[in-house]
């Protein structure tokens, strides 16, 4: 009888806790749709240039449905549009061979690239070694492994996943501890208390971010074509604004059970629009949601520093994207605040 009544009182707590509740039922659902509306989506077609090739080849593999193709004058035009990643790479001659530059960030469209030239090529002619490429790589190598092209990526998501549950626990913590209730009792305001708790906070999570990265590519030998100060910059503002969100969303929580129920429905999200997966195969409804995610900016930022070794021209609109976030952040903590003393 004591063990069924306390059945009977854990099963009444679950059931007047109605986000919990909906977090069981909703959180998986929402993760197996995101699954299934990635990896059922499209196939992914390489765009591939062609740059002064016999007019009649190119007709010939313009009519697959595999690829995209793309034809170019001149080599320095195939060159800057493989710099901007409109095209994963370009054929053009080289003596009395064909050669394949390839843009070389991420392995997985490189060999797609790589396989559909040299199967098209074979299927015109079997008996031509033309099915043969010269290939060389933007960025990259042969060798780059898909730890080299996902390490980026998952090195900013574990600071933002980290970063967000360690601040928005510990904010909480202030709140149900009382610390929150008298610091809102004394003459400080309410932009001033969101500051002081970012910048405190801040320099935790500055520590940790440089850590994590001097680890990852410096022990574990990640792939950094860059300069590491780029990194830490980027890592710097990733932890800010999982920091500001955190918080944020610590005050919708009433305790470390709720605050943990964010992370299905805001962290997991972000993964499928990280760079993980090629965002050109998800579903076009689906693909607008990656811009509004700052985890997107952040690997996008990393990769383009620690593998195509870029500078502050490339990642600028990056970190004023997550520098936006941040600021959008704490204006919303300063508002959040008001639930707790009016002006």
């Amino acid at each position: 009888m004591r063990v069924i009544a306390l059945v009977k009182r854990i099963l009444k707590q679950i059931v007047r806790d109605k986000r919990t509740m909906a977090l069981l039922i909703m959180a998986p659902i929402l993760v197996l749709t995101m699954l299934h509306l990635v990896f059922n989506g499209e196939n992914y077609k390489p765009k591939v240039g062609f740059v002064d090739l016999p007019t009649a080849l190119v007709e010939q593999l313009d009519d697959a449905d595999e690829a995209t193709v793309n034809l170019y004058e001149t080599t320095d035009e195939a060159q800057t549009a493989l710099k901007e990643r409109d095209i994963d790479g370009y054929v053009s001659r080289s003596g009395t061979s064909l050669q394949l530059t390839l843009e070389g960030s991420d392995p997985t469209i490189n060999g797609a690239t790589m396989k559909w030239l040299q199967e098209s090529l074979k299927s015109l002619n079997p008996d031509s070694s033309a099915a043969m490429l010269e290939v060389n790589y933007l960025h990259g190598s042969s060798k780059m492994s898909q730890f080299d092209s996902f390490g980026p990526v998952l090195l900013g998501f574990f600071i933002f996943f980290f970063v967000f549950l360690i601040a928005g626990v510990s904010f909480l913590r202030e709140r149900t501890t009382g610390t929150l209730e008298r610091l809102l009792c004394s003459p400080l305001r309410k932009w001033e208390i969101v500051i002081g708790y970012v910048i405190g906070f801040g320099i935790f999570t500055m520590i940790q971010a440089t850590i994590i990265a001097s680890y990852a590519i410096y022990v574990l030998g990640m792939m950094m074509e860059g300069a590491f100060i780029y990194v830490l910059v980027i890592t710097l503002l990733l932890s800010l604004t999982a920091l500001t969100l955190g918080v944020l969303l610590s005050a919708f929580a009433n305790n470390e059970l709720q605050m943990i129920q964010f992370i299905p429905l805001v962290i997991v999200p972000q993964i499928f629009f990280s760079g993980l997966f090629n965002l050109e195969t998800i579903s076009d409804y689906l693909s607008w949601v990656g811009p509004l995610t700052p985890l997107y900016y952040g690997a996008d930022a990393l990769r383009n520093v620690m593998i195509r070794g870029y500078g502050w021209g490339e990642i600028s609109f990056d970190l004023l994207m997550l520098a936006g976030f941040s600021l959008l952040f704490m204006i919303l903590n300063i508002l959040a605040l008001k639930k707790y003393r009016s002006i």
